[in-house]
């Protein structure tokens, strides 16, 4: 009944019974029905989960386990199981599959991945990187030869994968004892999750966390602490974009039966604090198990294996999830690295900082060799500086604002490496002034920290540092303030110990302009600092 109709018939006793008690009596009535009728709409909201399974170009007779999206939601991973197709055919076998999204937004024919994957009998994707050009897998390799239990990463090459290489992970032979185990690596390469038993043929995981070190080895497993693990089994751990929303499996107390999925969020950098895991509840968890679950950078669907319905004994299926269990927004970053002298593409390598931290490298990537393509994941609320560097070519660095980002956002951002070579000039992009000042921010220490490596591995370089502004102000004024900021960073890389006969500094005003001032974009172009190789 239309709430509005319960108000007519309520005034219409009022007017014409006239009855007082009569009257309170079938008003409580009606207030009963109406109270009825608003719970029972939020209840199916509360309910409502739209799910869509993804055909028959992915789902198949057979099992389809472990879905891994790729982050920019273009590349679909999985396993398969017992198919014709694989290694080691019908009998006990798991490979991995891949299916790419079409231009109409449907998935392709699914495929099997060739060597250098699955090769062994059992075979498993932990995840792919925001650049699609590195895979995590499990399994130990090394020159291509499995060598037991961990995990491995395998990178493009040039029109074909390279051999995985075994992750070295302190103590993880040692702890983990269990029946089974899972693992997931944060978009910024630099935190992997674990879930394992340190008990021989335990089947009751625990999460933990790991960090790569400078060396590239990876530190001993940390347990997450015990507001997520509890005396059940944990497993199967996925970090969303942001860099805080876990998703996990569990089979704690008040769950609907088997593994069901579980969100938390990271409160602090310890990775030991954690808000109260919340079930994503009816529609996703089921009395079955649910354990394997992927999200896309932008957070609104879920991918993950169903059970119910399914034309296998499971299928793939994406879900679209309420609001309140989506992580929090991020942007992408996306373009190609190029030879800025022959416009061609370069395999390079990638890193990227919040740059009011000094602490160090906040996320590692790398570009595809074919195209020089590549993508970052930045968490919303910092500002961000990122550096391309490849084999002689002087660093290209640009940065990203995430400050004020409320939604998914990409932003394409292509990066010109300069060749090392005599009267080659380099902007450098994340040096960053007080306003009308030369005084530098904080945010400016790691590209001219860079600028100190590169003169410290040529000890026979020198060059010149450039100041330039757009035509705001007068010419004195302007060359003026050019002069200084192109002098506080010659003091800056002399303050690091570079000699001061390898670096001249010069103020060139509004002299030498590279775009027009009738622009803010153009002015924003025209006021830099750049660099000019003099000898090497």
């Amino acid at each position: 009944m239309n709430v509005s109709v319960i108000f007519i018939i309520f005034g219409f006793i009022i007017q014409n019974k006239g009855i007082y008690m009569k009257s309170l009596f079938l008003f409580s009535l009606i207030l009963l029905a109406l109270n009825s009728l608003l719970f029972s709409q939020t209840d199916s909201l509360k309910t409502t989960v739209i799910i869509e399974n993804l055909g028959p170009k992915v789902n198949s007779e057979y099992d389809e386990l472990n879905p891994i999206i790729s982050p920019d939601g273009k590349m679909l991973y999985f396993v398969r199981q017992n198919h014709p197709k694989n290694t080691f055919g019908v009998e006990g076998s798991q490979d991995i599959w891949v299916s790419t999204l079409g231009k109409d937004s449907a998935w392709m024919e699914a495929v099997k991945m060739g060597k250098p994957f699955n090769i062994e009998q059992y075979n498993g994707i932990i995840n792919v990187t925001p650049d699609g050009n590195t895979v995590l897998i499990r399994g130990a390799y090394k020159e291509g030869v499995y060598k037991g239990l961990g995990y491995s990463f395998a990178h493009k090459g040039k029109k074909k994968w390279k051999n995985p290489e075994m992750l070295n992970i302190k103590k993880l032979k040692s702890m983990d004892l269990g029946a089974n185990n899972s693992a997931f690596l944060s978009n910024d390469g630099q935190t992997l999750l674990l879930s394992f038993s340190e008990e021989h043929f335990g089947e009751q995981n625990d999460l933990y966390v790991s960090f790569m070190q400078k060396d590239k080895s990876w530190s001993k497993p940390k347990n997450i602490g015990t507001v997520v693990n509890t005396e059940k089994n944990e497993a199967a751990p996925f970090l969303a974009a942001d860099g805080v929303t876990l998703y996990f499996g569990s089979d704690r107390e008040g769950g609907r039966g088997g593994l069901d999925i579980y969100m938390t969020r990271r409160l602090d950098d310890t990775w030991e604090k954690w808000s109260e895991p919340v079930n994503l509840g009816e529609g996703i968890n089921t009395s079955a198990n649910e354990a394997y679950y992927s999200l896309d950078a932008a957070g609104k669907f879920a991918y993950m294996v169903l059970y119910k319905e399914a034309v296998g004994e499971s299928d793939i299926v994406k879900i679209k999830l309420k609001e309140e269990i989506q992580p929090d927004p991020v942007v992408m970053v996306y373009g190609n690295v190029y030879n800025k002298k022959t416009n061609e593409p370069l395999e390079a390598d990638l890193t990227y900082e919040v740059l009011s931290d000094t602490s160090g490298i906040g996320g590692v990537a790398r570009t595809n060799p074919d195209d020089g393509g590549y993508k970052i994941i930045l968490p919303r609320g910092k500002v961000y500086g990122f550096t391309a560097t490849a084999q002689g070519f002087m660093s290209a660095s640009e940065n990203v604002d995430a400050t004020q980002i409320t939604e998914y956002t990409e932003i394409k951002k292509d990066l010109y490496l300069v060749p090392f070579e005599v009267g080659q000039t380099v902007r450098l992009q994340n040096i960053f002034f007080d306003h009308n000042k030369a005084t530098l921010r904080p945010e400016s220490f790691p590209e001219l920290d860079r600028v100190k490596v590169l003169l410290t591995e040529n000890p026979k370089m020198t060059i010149e540092v450039a100041g330039h502004t757009d035509n705001v102000g007068s010419d004195d004024y302007n060359l003026r303030l050019s002069d200084e900021r192109a002098n506080a960073v010659r003091d800056y890389l002399l303050q690091t110990g570079i000699e001061s006969n390898r670096i001249n500094a010069k103020g060139y005003g509004e002299t030498k302009h590279i775009a027009e001032n009738e622009t803010e974009e153009g002015k924003q172009l025209n006021r830099r600092v750049e660099f000019t190789i003099l000898t090497k």
